[in-house]
């Protein structure tokens, strides 16, 4: 497809569009909360690997499937930016590139943000 995972200019991340998908391409969890952990862990390698951290994200992108079911996406999204509290967005859409998939978030970050808190 010609895409990174992350990339990096300076000290700004993009992360890309993340969905649930292991290394051998499989959906992991067939709920919404169990594939918006799952992702944001993924988020989370991506930007250790650019030189950054949750801590320095500061807006997210959340599409789903299926908008009612916000709170246990949010929940999540909590559990792990309780405390960093970045800009965010919660979209309905219709359709996901392949079948199985709830949830697909981005993130984007500058590195050192995290140090203000």
């Amino acid at each position: 497809m010609g895409y990174a995972r992350a990339v990096r200019a300076g000290d700004f991340v993009c992360v890309s569009g993340t969905t649930a998908t292991d290394d051998n391409g499989n959906v992991v969890g067939e709920d919404y909360a169990t594939q918006t952990r799952y992702i944001i862990q993924k988020i989370e390698r991506a930007l250790v690997a650019a030189g950054a951290s949750l801590k320095d994200v500061i807006r997210t992108r959340v599409y789903v499937s299926d908008a009612a079911q916000w709170e246990a996406v949010a929940s999540v999204h909590g559990e792990f930016f309780g405390d960093v509290r970045p800009a965010n967005t919660l979209i309905e859409i219709s359709n996901f590139v392949g079948d199985g998939y709830l949830v697909e978030i981005e993130a984007d970050a500058i590195i050192g943000a995290g140090d203000a808190l």
